[in-house]
């Protein structure tokens, strides 16, 4: 019979890593049933029988956040043998108050006392024994980021999970609570549980609304209870749920006198740092240079080099010579060799040209993620984002979304408010992600001849469109008030791992390589076939793509982007297809141009000039108004799904990608058509109909929010009354 372990703890207390650590490569991920909340499974290293879940990580079992909500309800009714607690050693108060729940649930409990690497180098000191006696459950030390007493903490769950024993709180809170808990206890015995009568007595104490939901109680026994709970919220002038968590605290705090003797009691070296990276000041300028960083040496230098070896030497010396050579000799006929290597490699090969870049960009993402700066951009965010209606837990999603918006859309579960969660998924995507970086490559290179604004300026439409966005839903009733309290653990800093950045890098790539070995193979055989084959004299090959099929597709879409500038059905149809996915945006053009696996290398090299074939159908305007709707419209057919799943509603997901595509082609209308006015051709009626769109986008801004509506008519109402 196998044994379940469920991993629980605090964000950021290293859960994540010591799971890692513990099942190694038999991990397997999916959704808790009916929720967006991801959920991960692994089998204990040298234990067949033994399943670890990754629980979410969640502050306490009270139901505010969905993570909690899943967590709880994972432990009431799934009942794992045993619970693995981490427990952040360096900020022991705080994550205790989630043990202290643990242990009142009649599930036998293993302490891992997590990051004793940091606690020693502070030169503290934690009396292990005597936690272990004073909280009823074993205690193990461990350091999950260097791989030290992870397996022994986990094998020690089992052993006692194999003897079936119990956990028994030890914690009593004071008097008038104690009676009143002992009084509900006997009100609800045989119930419930009986290992597990104080945490519903707890819990209806604090008027759990979930828990209250899953009794029938008559009358009489609503009145007991009710009895009970108001004779001490009377007593102690509280609420319920305060007083349990003023006496949690009150525990938690005897119980770190005891056990815990501080060295000192000035600064650790991260409160060192974060007074100069958390600074008012100082933060925004080093996070600036920070990203800076990170993108010129993923871009232009180390991941640049890795990407001109992948295109010149891997694809362009090795790989189409060779196949095409093989086929040649095999005795292929021309239209099998012009798939494969004109339609396959041409077209995948040049997407899977920027994967080294986006690697490197992974890379030094997860680094600042591993050693603590990721919490630290949040918090220093949420300043400027709470301005514009959103939280700092909402820039997460959207830097995370600079590498891929999947990811991003995904990270969005953090937030606990569903207006702020949904209102980020609208918007993340707006973030260049790697996906969109061929096709800023190819723009820059081909219309503006390299220049080095190309590249920061998409960054900023992105930035621009998330500000105006959140500005203008924020004043929606969908979306209005507030948005939630920011409230994240800063974890100590620490060296980042190999181990873990190398897990994170690989798993973000490999994503975006099974997307090329799939979606855009498919779309590149597509774009191969149609403009290889037409019907100008009965179905065959065409030698002019003019009269090819793609061309006739393209021709009907593009009188819709005619407006913007970028009425050619080459221009069109890429666009199209980049709802498959952005790659193929380049790969199409390159296709359909005939300059497949050669453009991003002529980029590379700064032969601008070689380029004007894909630079016939622009000008330096419409350029740029193509680039703003790919850039901002709606996203991958991936990101859609990831869209679909987080908003679990199929209404919501088309208000998304209808909003965001209405959005990038106002934007990009208004730009090619101000931009014509500007250039000196004159004053007509697209003109005129970007400054009434422009007049709508003021007036959307700029109107008194929805909340703001009825606070005040509620204000106007209550003077009526008291006149």
């Amino acid at each position: 019979m196998s044994i379940k372990i469920a991993l629980a703890g605090n964000p950021n207390c290293g859960k994540t890593t010591m799971f890692n650590d513990l099942t190694g490569s038999s991990q397997f991920v999916g959704n808790w049933p009916g929720v967006t909340v991801e959920k991960k499974e692994g089998r204990l290293k040298g234990h067949r029988d033994v399943i670890i879940t990754d629980l979410p990580g969640i502050y306490s079992l009270s139901p505010y956040t969905l993570e909690e909500v899943v967590t709880r309800n994972y432990l009431i009714q799934e009942k794992p043998d045993v619970i693995l607690n981490l427990v952040d050693g360096s900020n022991i108060e705080r994550n205790l108050y989630l043990t202290t729940q643990l242990t009142e649930m009649g599930i036998p409990v293993v302490i891992a006392l997590n990051m004793m690497d940091i606690v020693r180098k502070n030169g503290d000191r934690i009396d292990t024994q005597k936690l272990s006696e004073m909280l009823g459950c074993e205690v193990v030390e461990t350091s999950a980021i260097k791989g030290e007493g992870s397996l022994q903490a986990a094998e020690r769950a089992v052993q006692i999970a194999q003897a079936n024993g119990g956990t028994s709180p030890q914690h009593t809170f004071g008097k008038q609570v104690e009676q009143a808990l002992s009084e509900i206890t006997g009100i609800i015995a045989g119930a419930v549980p009986a290992e597990a009568a104080r945490w519903y007595a707890v819990k209806l104490f604090e008027r759990d609304s979930k828990v209250l939901e899953g009794f029938r109680f008559n009358t009489d026994v609503q009145d007991r209870l009710e009895a009970a709970i108001s004779g001490c919220e009377q007593a102690l002038d509280d609420d319920g749920e305060s007083i349990i968590t003023n006496e949690r605290y009150t525990y938690i705090g005897g119980l770190v006198n005891a056990c815990v003797k501080k060295n000192r009691t000035g600064m650790t070296t991260s409160d060192r740092i974060d007074r100069i990276v958390t600074n008012r000041v100082l933060a925004l300028p080093i996070f600036a240079a920070v990203m800076f960083l990170v993108y010129y040496l993923s871009i232009t230098t180390i991941g640049g080099i890795l990407t001109d070896f992948t295109n010149d030497t891997i694809f362009g010396e090795w790989v189409s010579p060779s196949v095409e050579a093989a086929l040649v000799s095999a005795g292929a006929n021309e239209v099998l060799t012009g798939l494969v290597v004109d339609g396959i490699i041409g077209g995948v090969g040049a997407v899977l040209g920027f994967v080294p870049q986006m690697l490197v960009l992974f890379l030094m993402l997860c680094a600042l993620e591993d050693c603590g700066y990721m919490a630290r951009i949040a918090f220093i965010m949420d300043r400027i984002f709470r301005r514009f209606g959103l939280s700092g837990k909402s820039f997460i999603p959207m830097l995370i979304g600079a590498g891929c918006g999947v990811p991003g859309i995904m990270a969005s579960r953090t937030i606990e408010q569903d207006r702020d969660r949904k209102m980020t998924i609208m918007t993340t995507t707006f973030v260049p992600c790697g996906a969109k970086m061929p096709i800023v490559a190819l723009i820059a290179g081909a219309l503006f001849g390299g220049a080095w604004w190309v590249a920061p300026s998409a960054y900023f439409i992105g930035v621009a469109a998330i500000v105006l966005s959140g500005i203008i839903l924020k004043k929606t009733r969908m979306f209005a008030g507030d948005p939630a309290p920011f409230v994240m653990e800063l974890p100590q800093y620490h060296m980042p791992t190999a181990v873990n950045i190398l897990r994170g890098t690989w798993e973000r790539g490999w994503s975006f390589i099974k997307k090329a070995g799939t979606v855009i193979l498919l779309a590149s055989i597509f774009v191969w076939f149609t403009s290889s084959f037409g019907f100008a004299d009965g179905f065959g090959l065409v030698e002019e793509i003019d009269s090819s099929i793609l061309a006739s597709i393209g021709s009907v879409f593009s009188v819709f982007f005619a407006p913007l500038g970028f009425g050619s059905w080459q221009a069109s149809v890429a666009t199209v297809l980049g709802l498959v996915a952005k790659e193929e945006v380049v790969g199409a053009l390159g296709t359909i141009y005939a300059v497949s696996g050669e453009a991003i290398e002529l980029v590379e090299e700064g032969a601008f000039g070689e380029l004007g074939a894909i630079a016939q159908h622009f000008t330096a305007l419409s350029a740029y108004s193509f680039l703003m709707f790919n850039l901002l419209c709606a996203p991958c057919f991936a990101a859609i799904g990831a869209i679909k799943r987080e908003m679990n509603n199929a209404r919501w997901t088309w208000f998304a990608i209808g909003y965001q595509t209405v959005f990038a082609y106002t934007m990009a209308f208004m730009l090619y058509q101000f931009g014509l006015v500007f250039t000196g051709n004159g004053f007509g009626i697209g003109s005129g109909a970007a400054l009434a769109i422009l007049a709508g986008y003021l007036w959307l801004l700029f109107r008194r929010g929805a909340a703001e509506g009825s606070h005040a008519r509620g204000h106007n109402r209550l003077a009526v009354e008291n006149q």
